[in-house]
């Protein structure tokens, strides 16, 4: 796999939290990045922050949701460039609210941009890294939420869930047909960025992240990482990891947890109208920002092994040992 310096690689959703730190890293790493998002004020304000720093980097102002515009997403990134070897899928939305109280087309609305999204840039990248000898990755940027839903954003929750799916399914697909093309899930936890600002509410009550909250430069480090390394799932932050397994360990004793403490965990106190602004259909105004100021945790020990492969088996060894250990004078 090329590293980070002799990549060019496509971002959805550049234009503020995750997207837009995995594009300043990339480009702070060499890599030449085609940035993506709806709004064309954020998209020129991360080119421009790329370029004064020395890099090189090409907006594309378009909806996911649209095929026909993600497909030209591809084509004037290979104009540009003449190759894709990494398209990251992390362009996000949703829309918080008990089923009973979301309109039909908001959850479809999240449903597109979420889980139809990451297929339509999947289809693009595709079609160009078939043509190269190297292949190329295809990063799918999904939530925690995907193993495990919480309640008040059953669209969301469905949209990762799905996009889990079909990255399982495309994998073997590319695997039967010895294609070189890699791809990777990242699940993150709650991240610090404006997605709960930006979100719609038909609760009432403004949206807010649910502890702990990690930094999105945690999950630009992930990102990159599988650009330039072979792995099949990354979740970020360790309360990704621990929602994964309480849910395969006491999914009954979970579902009742979460039914109570998720309510006011996802509500600020602060009131936000339904009628607010969100980007649910339109894009937010402004040159938006990386993080939305919930104050993110920068270090998650259990993200640091995984991107650190030699440290977590050393790790695991120790465990091992220790547990050896343990058990051996406990029989004595």
């Amino acid at each position: 796999m090329r590293s980070l310096a002799d990549q060019v690689i496509v971002i959805t959703g550049a234009s503020s939290g995750i997207g837009r730190a995995t594009a300043l890293a990339a480009a702070d790493a060499g890599a030449r990045v085609v940035l993506a998002a709806r709004g064309k004020a954020a998209l020129t304000a991360v080119r421009e922050a790329i370029e004064t720093a020395g890099g090189e980097a090409l907006t594309v102002p378009a909806d996911v949701a649209d095929f026909g515009q993600v497909e030209a997403l591809g084509l004037a990134a290979v104009a540009r460039f003449g190759r894709i070897n990494t398209w990251v899928n992390c362009a996000g939305i949703s829309v918080y609210g008990e089923l009973a109280d979301v309109d039909p087309a908001e959850f479809r609305r999240v449903i597109e941009v979420d889980l139809l999204g990451p297929v339509h840039g999947a289809k693009v990248a595709l079609a160009q890294m078939r043509t190269q000898p190297e292949g190329g990755t295809i990063v799918n940027v999904s939530s925690g939420l995907g193993d495990r839903a919480v309640p008040l954003q059953s669209a969301y929750c469905a949209a990762k869930r799905g996009l889990n799916g079909f990255g399982e399914a495309l994998r073997m697909e590319l695997e039967h047909g010895n294609v070189p093309v890699r791809v990777t899930t990242v699940k993150p936890a709650s991240i610090d960025t404006p997605f709960f600002r930006h979100a719609r509410s038909k609760t009432g009550a403004a949206p807010s992240p649910v502890p702990p909250v990690y930094a999105p430069e945690l999950v630009a480090e992930a990102i990159l990482f599988a650009a330039t390394h072979p792995v099949r799932d990354l979740p970020v932050g360790g309360a990704s990891t621990a929602l994964s397994v309480l849910e395969k360990v006491a999914p009954r004793l979970l579902d009742r947890q979460l039914a109570l403490a998720a309510y006011p965990l996802q509500q600020e106190e602060r009131p936000k109208d339904a009628a607010a602004a969100d980007n649910l259909v339109l894009a937010s105004s402004g040159p938006a920002t990386t993080g939305g100021g919930y104050g993110g945790r920068r270090f998650s020990l259990d993200t640091w092994l995984r991107l650190h492969p030699p440290a977590r088996r050393l790790a695991l060894a120790g465990s091992v040992i220790g547990g050896l250990v343990a058990l051996q004078a406990r029989r004595r």
